[in-house]
């Protein structure tokens, strides 16, 4: 009998009412089904796509510089691309330490000027000495001589407001080997000659003192475009002979 009525209760049109969801519950209900249609559709769009990890390495290679920058005071800072970057220069010349700021995957596009400025944080260096151009040259598509001089021109006047003395290096010459076959090498010779022949005209127009290298050997990298040890004989001269000019 207590059960009988039981039912009878639950089915009453009031517990039947009772059940139905209210126009506040059904809205945040909706809400919930849109918000998790939105986060599929972006997880969908999203699987797969590898994050990219050139703006993280660059502000990652930006702090360690600052944390070495911090510690030295008129410094010569050699700035520039991978080349730069795998070099093992000397610690010091006359008194300055020498402080390694190349950055991987580096170009003239690559605002280089505010990036050092951020890491020297309102120090100034006694000289620094430029090494780009390789990969303005190596892109599908290389940069003209007229915006490479633009590029390039533009960096320098940037870096003049870090430092009283500038200097900048010739490109070093691509070889065939590896991946870089000589068809590419001559193509890719054909653009750096062709920068390297503007150069001295353009730093000299920046306040800038042009640094040729010494002749490179006949096999000078491990891939065709990064130097191997006796390739960085060749070009650490380079890079010595443009850091002397600080010295008395």
């Amino acid at each position: 009998m207590v059960q009988r009525d039981l039912v009878k209760a639950n089915d009453s049109p009031a517990h039947a009412a009772a059940q139905q969801p209210s126009g506040a519950d059904v809205t945040r209900i909706c809400f919930g089904l849109g918000v998790l249609a939105i986060c599929a559709v972006a997880a969908f769009l999203t699987w797969g796509r590898k994050p990219d990890t050139s703006d993280q390495y660059r502000q990652a290679r930006q702090l360690i510089l600052y944390y070495t920058l911090s510690r030295v005071d008129d410094p010569v800072i050699v700035v520039g691309d991978s080349i730069v970057e795998a070099s093992t220069l000397p610690r010091s010349i006359c008194g300055h330490a020498i402080v390694n700021a190349g950055l991987n995957g580096s170009s003239t596009a690559s605002d280089l000027g505010v990036w050092l400025s951020e890491a020297l944080d309102g120090k100034r260096a006694a000289l620094i000495v430029v090494s780009l151009g390789i990969n303005d040259a190596l892109v599908s598509t290389p940069q003209s001589r007229q915006s490479f001089a633009n590029l390039y021109g533009m960096l320098l006047d940037q870096l003049s407001k870090l430092t009283p003395q500038l200097a900048a290096l010739e490109i070093p010459e691509v070889e065939a080997k590896g991946r870089m076959t000589a068809a590419m090498r001559d193509e890719a010779m054909s653009t750096i000659n062709g920068y390297n022949s503007i150069l001295p005209d353009l730093v000299a127009k920046h306040g800038a003192i042009f640094v040729g290298l010494p002749a490179m050997p006949n096999l000078h990298t491990i891939d065709g475009i990064h130097l191997n040890s006796d390739g960085y004989q060749a070009w650490d001269k380079g890079v010595m002979q443009a850091a002397t000019k600080i010295c008395p």
